[in-house]
């Protein structure tokens, strides 16, 4: 998983026309990664402004607006990606447009054994 985290204010600070060069970058990116097989799926997310919180405390669920922290990057949105060892994902990170004014956290996703017969451990959705 090829997490993207930038600084909102940046991107709510930055001139339109460079919001849209980035976002053609990204663009490109998607063309690239999806054409190549590589990017399995992959989106962008609302503002930590949209976000709710949801916790279980005493058998309560709570909630709260926004984030459960307030950081400097934000988590934007994911590229999930088949790669073949961690140096391949690193240099489809290293291709992310948000690489060059935030960070891209690279981590393996969790694999389960199967539950029986091609039965899996996750909801497809």
């Amino acid at each position: 998983m090829l997490l993207i985290y930038d600084d909102e204010q940046l991107w709510a600070n930055m001139a339109e026309a460079e919001r849209d060069g980035i976002m053609a970058e990204y663009m490109a990116y998607s063309d690239e990664a999806f054409g190549a097989g590589v990017a399995k799926a992959g989106d962008a997310l609302q503002p930590t402004s949209s976000a709710t919180t949801v916790r279980i405390r005493d058998g309560q669920t709570l909630t709260t607006d926004g984030p459960f922290a307030e950081t400097k990057e934000q988590l934007g949105g994911y590229y999930l990606v088949e790669a073949a060892d961690l140096d391949e994902a690193i240099r489809w990170a290293a291709k992310i447009p948000s690489a060059k004014v935030g960070s891209i956290e690279v981590r393996p996703v969790m694999e389960f054994p199967e539950a029986g017969e091609g039965q899996d451990h996750h909801d497809e959705g």
